[in-house]
């Protein structure tokens, strides 16, 4: 066993959760080593509710306006929501995460699995606050048995998460039998180099007695954290019941469990098959619709896309057993490949337990590079997760990258001798163990669609307007694999999202593209004010979405909005009052996310992003960029022309059809954004307006001092 030091040490009062809070929050400070309960106040639950809320609260009271990613001010906050934990309503597994993101210089927040949040609650904590920066190496551990959290010298740890995660759980459970009780927090060794990296949660997986790992993924939540030098967060705790959040009505919320888990048994072979192949199901359906991203986001469908159906990942996948990142989550949409044998790499001919892939990894790293080997795609995410790399990021850094070769922007002596062609998996396979070295082309990859953007202008000459319009950023942060140009509701979906493109906050394209339900601008604002406020709910309550509309009841086609599956916004309503005992209709459902929808925009001006101008897409987003584009739909394009803009594409070239389209489609989106604006009540510079904030009830002084600035 490793020897270690205790640099601190914090006893504390172990508690029962009442009514799904704890009422208090963890701090630490890493300069000082000082380890604080904090209160949480009345205002904190009324006005931020959890999750998301809580992290954003702290941090704004922590840091500066001038607070960058790696300033000792800056912190990884972890919170969990008063529905976390439970374990009778599926998806109750989740925690929050956020941090001042190196990719974007804005609040990033991400939701995500794994057994940490759950526990980290359970033993005593509404969320977590770190701060400052550590001089050598640590470990924070919370056991939640016991009522002691400790910082610990981490010397000479093996760094990369499959191994790291694993090691831990064997040293710090009581034995073998509570390795289940252990939850690990780690990053991997790129995370050390790049900022397009992860924070891996880990689950000991007892029928595979290996310990997975979900990712909060998105915006460099790993880079942060290893500039603190945190090796790990571990947190024990054994003391898991079905009612240990205290609700007030525990039958109430077994019976909406009951009647969801019926749900998925009767109707998942039947909708997403997620049991059988988890959102990878979600391939074959994209291609179908012209909606997978190929070649950096060019196409949306192409006949190879064949090799990576959810089909090839059955195949892979280890069939038969539950796959719940927490327990009491039947869809067992986690799956995982077992015994896999990466060929390329340090563990190169080891065997080693893949989580995923994901349908967001397959699209990155497979279609959008023109990989087509469902193998390759596996290696990728397995040396994305052990390494701390987010795959979307990835995927979209190594598209845009292999794009700028085939123009010739980059050339193998820029890239230090690599082919990036585009399907050329070893070159892609090389680019990740870079970062996982620190050296060569892939840290220049791993720095991100932004910042390679300024480096191949200033270094290479590169033409500033080409590659504005083919690099999928926007705020700093690399677009999800959903291909936007024909649904303008994904493309605000996507662009207007606070934290950059990420499409947990809207996702619209078949309501908008396929089944033409909000035609109008209004629909279509409408619909961008609604999800992302119900999307953001999740994330103030510690609950993933999957459970929401990847499983319907049978009749829900048959409702009035069968878009927004109200019988289970139903079932949140009834979990949430008998969890917390608070009253909630589905209109002060989405006040709730309303009020910390609106105060992380504001946050986000307040770092210096979140007006008009940030919100702009690449034109990659919006439509054809290429000629080669614009002819792979000439049929489609050419009928636009005529139909919306009453233009005859008859004699006219190519060129100047592209741009009569573009200039229509431009002004389209920002039609659109004048729409949105106005539904959410904000300015046209997208700024909240004090009478909008004041009806919220989030006309807070701090708030309203940031929100002058502006107007």
């Amino acid at each position: 066993m490793t020897e270690r030091k205790v640099l601190a040490e914090f006893p504390y009062e172990l508690k029962p959760v009442e009514k799904g809070y704890n009422r208090r929050t963890l701090y630490i400070n890493l300069s000082t080593k000082a380890i604080e309960s904090r209160p949480v106040t009345d205002l904190m639950i009324d006005k931020f509710v959890g999750g998301k809320g809580f992290d954003l609260y702290l941090m704004w009271h922590s840091v500066k306006d001038t607070t960058r990613w790696n300033d000792p001010e800056n912190e990884i906050c972890i919170a969990f929501g008063p529905l976390c934990g439970n374990t009778n309503y599926p998806g109750s597994g989740k925690s929050i995460v956020t941090t001042i993101s190196p990719l974007t210089d804005i609040p990033i927040d991400c939701n995500v699995g794994g057994h940490f949040g759950p526990y980290a609650k359970f033993s005593g904590w509404d969320a977590i606050e770190i701060q400052g920066k550590s001089e050598e190496e640590i470990i924070v551990f919370i056991d939640g048995d016991k009522g002691i959290v400790q910082i610990l010298s981490a010397p000479d740890e093996e760094i990369n998460s499959h191994i790291l995660a694993e090691r831990l759980i064997a040293e710090f459970a009581d034995n073998p039998n509570g390795y289940q009780y252990v939850s690990v927090v780690s990053s991997g060794k790129a995370a050390e180099y790049v900022p397009i990296s992860c924070l891996n949660f880990s689950f000991w997986d007892k029928r595979r007695k290996v310990a997975r790992l979900k990712q909060a993924g998105r915006g460099g939540t790993g880079m942060v954290f290893r500039d603190k030098k945190i090796k790990a967060l571990v947190v024990k705790y054994s003391g898991l019941k079905g009612d240990t959040n205290h609700p007030v009505d525990l039958e109430t919320l077994q019976k909406t469990g009951l009647k969801l888990h019926k749900e998925i048994e009767e109707g998942d072979d039947k909708q997403n098959r997620m049991r059988q192949v988890g959102t990878a199901h979600l391939v074959e359906i994209m291609n179908d619709y012209d909606l997978l991203p190929i070649k950096n986001f060019k196409y949306g469908q192409m006949e190879e896309a064949k090799g990576l159906a959810s089909w090839e990942f059955k195949k892979l996948f280890t069939q038969g057993l539950p796959d719940g990142c927490w327990f009491g989550c039947s869809l067992s949409c986690c799956k995982a490949v077992d015994n896999f044998i990466p060929r390329t790499g340090p563990y190169k001919g080891q065997k080693v337990t893949v989580d995923g892939p994901e349908y967001e990894t397959v699209g990155g790293c497979g279609s959008n590079l023109c990989i087509w080997n469902a193998r390759d795609v596996v290696e990728l995410n397995f040396y994305c997760d052990t390494y701390g790399i987010d795959t979307i990021s990835f995927g979209t850094s190594c598209a845009f990258a292999m794009e700028c070769y085939e123009y010739g922007i980059l050339n193998k002596e820029r890239t230090g001798g690599l082919d990036l062609s585009w399907g050329n998996a070893d070159s892609v396979f090389e680019l990740i163990h870079q970062m996982g070295r620190g050296e060569g082309f892939g840290v220049i990859v791993g720095q991100g669609v932004h910042k390679m953007k300024e480096i191949f202008a200033r270094e290479y000459g590169a033409d500033p307007k080409l590659l504005q319009d083919i690099g999928m950023e926007a705020k700093g942060l690399e677009y999800s694999q959903y291909m936007s140009k024909e649904s303008l509701a994904q493309q605000g979906g996507y662009t207007l999202a606070l934290k950059g493109p990420q499409h947990d906050e809207a996702w619209l394209i078949f309501m908008d593209m396929v089944n033409n339900q909000i035609p109008t601008f209004e629909d279509k604002a409408e619909a961008l004010h609604y999800f992302p406020m119900f999307r953001t709910w999740f994330g103030l309550q510690g609950l993933c979405k999957l459970p929401w509309n990847d499983i319907e009841p049978a009749n829900n086609a048959e409702t009035d909005e069968p878009a927004k599956v109200p019988e289970h916004v139903q079932n949140y309503i009834d979990i949430y009052t008998a969890i917390t005992g608070r009253p909630l209709d589905k209109e002060e459902l989405i006040r709730q996310s309303e009020r910390v929808y609106n105060f992380q925009k504001v946050f986000c001006m307040r770092m210096g992003k979140g007006r008009r101008i940030d919100d702009i897409p690449p034109y990659r987003a919006v439509g054809p960029v290429t000629e080669e584009e614009y002819l792979s739909r000439k049929e489609r394009y050419d009928k636009l022309l005529k139909e919306k803009q009453g233009i005859d594409p008859e004699g006219k070239s190519t060129q100047e059809k592209m741009a009569l389209l573009r200039a229509y489609r431009e002004d389209q989106y920002q039609q659109l954004v004048d729409a949105v604006y106005k539904r959410k009540g904000w300015t046209k510079e997208g700024i909240p307006t004090i009478e909008h904030l004041k009806s919220l009830g989030m006309d807070l002084p701090e708030v309203v001092e940031v929100v002058k600035r502006f107007l």
